[in-house]
């Protein structure tokens, strides 16, 4: 697993002109890169945005899962998928998002998300207010890649404000995947 270019310091990508605004130049976020030939952009974490949102970009392989079942009960999570098609579960119900569409998911609300069967996907991903997580998508990097364990993850749910669902959730989402398999890592 390799990482694109380390990304910039938020002082080194701020604008001069526009005191406290953020810039990240296209080629200059972290990437952090997924099996199935995705990956993440790490755009902005909450420390780069006074709190005020965290931003990444992925990019899903060909039916890739984005995330498992999971909440958030401190920030709402907001999904405009770029390109491609994306299955969501929404508290329990399905639904597919393609190019230009929006999803906007209010803390507390359980969902789950992945590439459409045969579609690929692009998705900039918006967290607010912001919680600092770009440690968590480095740890699922190194989760798809065999590096670490999902375990070691789940002391980590109430720092990265993300509660991991299973149980009949997760049978649902696999199910509506067309998996049987329990117990699979979250990948999101």
């Amino acid at each position: 697993m390799t990482h694109r270019a380390t990304p910039q310091t938020p002082e080194a990508v701020r604008a001069p002109a526009m005191p406290g605004a953020l810039v990240v130049r296209a080629g200059c976020a972290e990437h952090v890169p997924l099996p199935h030939g995705g990956g993440f952009d790490l755009l902005a974490d909450a420390a780069h945005t006074g709190g005020a949102l965290g931003a990444n970009l992925l990019t899903l392989g060909a039916g890739a899962d984005g995330a498992r079942p999971h909440v958030h009960t401190r920030s709402t999570e907001l999904f405009h998928v770029l390109d491609g098609a994306v299955e969501f579960s929404l508290d329990g119900g399905m639904t597919t998002v393609t190019r230009g569409g929006l999803v906007v998911i209010p803390p507390g609300t359980p969902h789950a998300f992945g590439a459409a069967a045969g579609a690929t996907a692009e998705l900039l991903a918006v967290l607010t207010p912001g919680v600092d997580r770009f440690g968590y998508f480095r740890a699922l990097g190194r989760v798809q890649h065999g590096l670490d364990t999902f375990d070691s993850l789940l002391p980590e749910q109430d720092r990265y404000d993300v509660h991991f669902l299973g149980g009949a959730d997760a049978a649902a989402w696999d199910a509506a995947r067309g998996r049987t398999t329990p117990g699979r890592a979250p990948s999101r």
